[in-house]
């Protein structure tokens, strides 16, 4: 019996250690030193006129945590590409991404466009934007409004913010080349991506109070791009607009977000009149690819199509 009760009660003082370890592993997110690893990023900010109460409190979520691992993925990316335009021989030439295309993708397209047809037809007057443009943008963006990112927008932007110090990634780069050239660069253009990504940060936080939104709440795509329409933070404060009418811009709002993107391609010169050619220049500056701007047309055409076809 004495044996029996002395191996009851290790296991218990075995097990009520286990639970401090989980506990102080669940709060350590949260802990002084987690919280003052994120001291520079909050320092800046206060320094830029953000309200330092507020801006403490964000970085004290227990919630946030520093991912070294997306500055290192988009240096990476970056690193290819520019590895493999010096290769020589032709570069691949811009094309049409046919899995837009699909029937069942361009079917659910146009029913969108039905769906809000009479708001398509007021954007249209108000900014010269067609509605079959807007739902070709929505579709490829987030399928229409039903896939907006599985990310936190704050993580991705703040995490990329504290690692515009190369140093927090130097063992994450692949290793394919390791010229003092490429080393120069890696280290300039990792700085320069942190100071993007800060600047957009603070563009998140603004955003956020506006729309009164909770910034620590906000899903993004994988670096960052929030809403319907996939503006980035700086981009949903120069051009969103509120289309519902309750005095909020809120981009995971069908109407606000039709709104917006209507705007930001009516302040980058869109005209019907144009060319097919400029039509593509001015997409091309919602998402830099020659590819993708070719595909919001040729989205936008079956639309036009099915409509012709239909009615409506």
């Amino acid at each position: 019996m004495k044996r029996a009760a002395i191996e009851t009660s290790l296991a218990a003082v075995f097990f009520c250690g286990l639970c401090v370890l989980a506990l102080a592993g669940s709060a350590l997110a949260g802990s002084p030193a987690a919280e003052s690893l994120w001291t520079p990023l909050v320092d800046r900010l206060a320094a830029d006129g953000l309200e330092r109460r507020k801006v403490t409190y964000f970085f004290s979520s227990p919630d946030l945590e520093f991912q070294p691992e997306i500055m290192a993925r988009k240096m990476n990316v970056l690193l290819h590409t520019k590895l493999s335009a010096r290769k020589p021989g032709p570069q691949p030439e811009p094309q049409v991404m046919d899995r837009y295309l699909n029937p069942l993708l361009i079917a659910g397209a146009y029913a969108f466009y039905r769906e809000h047809r009479a708001e398509l037809t007021l954007i249209h007057e108000q900014y010269g934007v067609p509605g079959e443009i807007l739902t070709a943008l929505m579709l490829i963006e987030s399928r229409l409004g039903m896939t907006v990112g599985d990310y936190n927008a704050f993580t991705i932007l703040a995490s990329m913010a504290l690692a515009g110090d190369f140093e927090l990634i130097r063992d994450r780069i692949d290793n394919v080349d390791t010229s003092a050239e490429i080393m120069d660069w890696l280290v300039k253009r990792t700085r320069e991506k942190g100071d993007w990504a800060y600047k957009e940060l603070k563009a998140l936080i603004r955003y956020a109070q506006a729309s009164g939104q909770d910034p620590l709440t906000i899903r993004s795509s994988v670096y960052g791009a929030i809403g319907l329409c996939q503006f980035m933070p700086t981009s949903a404060e120069h051009y969103g607009r509120d289309g519902s009418g309750d005095g909020l811009v809120d981009l995971f709002d069908t109407r606000d977000a039709l709104y917006s993107m209507a705007n930001f391609v009516a302040e980058h010169g869109w005209k019907d009149s144009m060319t097919e050619e400029q039509k593509q220049k001015v997409l091309y500056r919602y998402n830099h690819s020659e590819s993708y701007a070719m595909t919001v047309l040729a989205v936008a055409d079956r639309i036009s199509k099915t409509r012709e076809l239909f009615g409506g």
